[in-house]
């Protein structure tokens, strides 16, 4: 009965872990210079998302690819961003830098589909974005270029939060001054200059 009850239990954690999927994107091969030679360990990049707006990146090193890639999946789970969407595509156009790589991204209207590659696109579907503009303006570098998209998906600002020209204006002290009291004119004061004389010779 005990053992009934422990695999009851372990079902809703199965379940759990299957809702997120797990793209592993880049593995490197890095070497640790020691006094006998040299030791070569695995570097995986993974971007993990659930595609309904929740999407996360990590590096991990292992001694082998299976232990990196393990490391790299429970960082990103536990480091996960929720992106701002709207009809699933971005709100306004973004920009962010993360080393020498530059990413842009742009909103796109509905059928347009993803349109990057790489990293991005891996990026942009995990998380859920159906429709979206990209391009890369810098480094090629496929860790840094994760981290720029990431970055820049963190940067979108929700449409309730936006301010406007419209709105900064009507917050500046002068225009409150002038709609409370529209009658009040404000006076120049106006000084008399003196006047030349000219010299007569």
């Amino acid at each position: 009965m005990a053992e009934m009850n422990r695999r009851k239990d372990i079902k809703p954690l199965e379940l759990e872990e299957k809702q997120f999927e797990e793209r592993v994107v880049h593995i490197d091969r890095v070497a640790r210079v020691v006094k006998g030679g040299r030791r070569f360990r695995f570097r995986a990049l993974v971007v993990v998302g659930d595609k309904k707006g929740r999407v996360g990146v990590a590096t991990a090193k292992g001694a082998d690819v299976t232990a990196a890639v393990a490391k790299a999946v429970d960082v990103a789970k536990k480091n996960l961003t929720t992106l701002v969407l709207y009809k699933g595509t971005l709100p306004h156009e973004v920009q962010a830098k993360v080393g020498g790589s530059n990413i842009l991204l742009k909103p796109a209207s509905p059928g347009t589909g993803i349109i990057a590659g790489g990293v991005v696109r891996t990026l942009l579907e995990v998380g859920g974005v159906s429709n979206a503009l990209s391009k890369s303006l810098g480094s090629s570098n496929k860790v840094n270029t994760a981290y720029a998209t990431l970055k820049a998906l963190k940067s979108v600002v929700p449409a309730d939060k936006w301010i406007t020209r419209i709105q900064t204006k009507a917050n500046s002290p002068k225009l409150k001054a002038k709609i409370e009291n529209p009658e009040k004119k404000t006076e120049k004061k106006v000084t008399a200059k003196p006047k030349k004389t000219e010299s007569k010779k």
